[in-house]
């Protein structure tokens, strides 16, 4: 007699905690979840599927609770897979109320300051041998994540203009806020979206251990140099394990940042889902910073073109495809600072995403004609806006226009 399968279809109303999503009856790409699969930990999480229109899924009770059986506990198989985090104490984020770009443009300005001099002294110990001081890190996350909450635009198109020089302390800074971002967007509840903090700003920890001239060389690193900095990683995680108190996903992140979705990372070449999501979440973040930045060797891209150039590396299996669709919804299509052309032929900056709507509609400064090639006076204009009158029909690239400084634009807004 044949067993009864585990895959069992039934509505929303239906669904339970303790559940095993097996497959939602739509596309993944219309849904604000980025896996195909996972277990239900939280009540939040069956709203925000009914919230988006799905009535019908599949679960699978090999894997969670039947809903026949909605007594049963959860197996402890489910909670073993790559994609269950570790168990946490609870946390709350202190509420934050949604604030205009050019109120916080302000206020993380002045984190920004605060979090270099804090992640260069932490950064200094470690080099020293010393442990790093979680009773400093931890609170400088939560001011990261409350920027974050407030206008993610803000922190990260300032954290993305560092300079070359101090580049290793604000790259930590930088990759804490998108990875604040990044769980949100995937729905991560506050304890672990503030381990993930604590996770970027400690991922490249490991390369206080390299040589100086290597950190810092201007030019391209030769493959024996390569070879040495792709310790930094074990390194690093060797560190943040002596310091103790820091978490499993602190840890996880600091060693597999480098990895690669098809194998071809490092230091253990894992692939798929093998690598942990808090890893693959990492190593977008990094890449992204990393290629937006001015570095001692490399001026940095603009935020579109590095999104089109990782959307790229995605599909030749760089990264985790549905993880960077999640992350470019977080960022925009146009990310704060992506020079535009429009639909009459004006050039501006991208100032502001829009808080509800379409990505294709963000706020942009126009302060150039490309019929005249003259400047001219800067208007903001709210896309989103059905006066609006105007369209982004692709990005440019200043120097192609012989423009240059044109983040004042959005820095100067409001």
């Amino acid at each position: 007699m044949s067993q009864t399968s585990p895959i069992k279809q039934i509505s929303t109303d239906q669904l339970r905690v303790g559940m095993y999503v097996h497959k939602l009856c739509c596309s993944w790409l219309t849904t604000p979840f980025w896996q195909s699969s996972f277990l239900v930990e939280q009540q939040q999480t069956i709203t925000k599927i009914a919230a988006s229109g799905v009535t019908q899924l599949w679960i699978d009770t090999g894997k969670g609770r039947d809903v026949r059986a909605e007594a049963a506990p959860t197996p402890a198989t489910a909670l073993a897979s790559p994609e269950s985090v570790p168990a946490l104490a609870p946390f709350r984020f202190a509420p934050a109320t949604p604030a205009p770009m050019a109120q916080e443009l302000h206020r993380a300005a002045s984190l920004l300051d605060k979090s270099r001099v804090a992640v260069l002294s932490m950064f200094q110990d470690a080099r020293m041998g010393r442990a790093v001081d979680l009773d400093s890190a931890m609170p400088l996350v939560d001011e990261i994540a409350g920027s974050v909450m407030r206008n993610a635009g803000a922190l990260i198109g300032l954290a993305r203009l560092k300079t070359a020089d101090n580049y290793t302390y604000m790259h930590s800074v930088a990759v804490c806020a998108l990875m604040v971002a990044l769980a949100r967007q995937l729905g991560l509840d506050d304890a672990v979206t503030r381990e993930l903090g604590l996770a970027g700003l400690l991922h490249d920890v490991g390369k206080m251990t390299l040589p100086a001239a290597i950190l810092n060389k201007p030019g391209k690193l030769t493959a024996d140099e390569f070879d040495i900095v792709k310790h930094h990683p074990a390194a690093g995680h060797a560190l943040l394990q002596a310091t103790g108190g820091i978490g499993a996903i602190a840890l996880e992140v600091c060693l597999h940042h480098h990895e690669k979705f098809d194998g071809s990372g490092y230091p253990h070449g894992l692939k798929g889902q093998d690598i942990s999501l808090h890893a693959r979440m990492g190593a977008i973040c990094d890449v992204y910073d990393a290629i937006t930045s001015n570095r001692p060797y490399k001026a940095g891209w603009g935020p579109a073109e590095s999104l089109r150039r990782m959307a790229e590396w995605s599909r030749g299996g760089h990264f985790d495809e549905k993880v960077f669709a999640a992350f470019v919804r977080c960022l925009g299509i146009y990310p704060v600072g992506t020079l535009v052309r429009l639909r009459s032929g004006r050039l501006g900056v991208v100032t502001e995403q829009p808080l509800q709507g379409s990505l294709l509609q963000p706020k942009v400064k126009v302060f150039f004609s490309s019929k005249s090639q003259t400047c001219i006076a800067p208007v903001l204009l709210d896309l989103a806006q059905p006066g609006a009158g105007d369209a982004i029909v692709g990005c440019e690239e200043a120097a192609a226009w012989g423009l240059s400084d044109i983040d004042r634009f959005w820095i100067n807004e409001g």
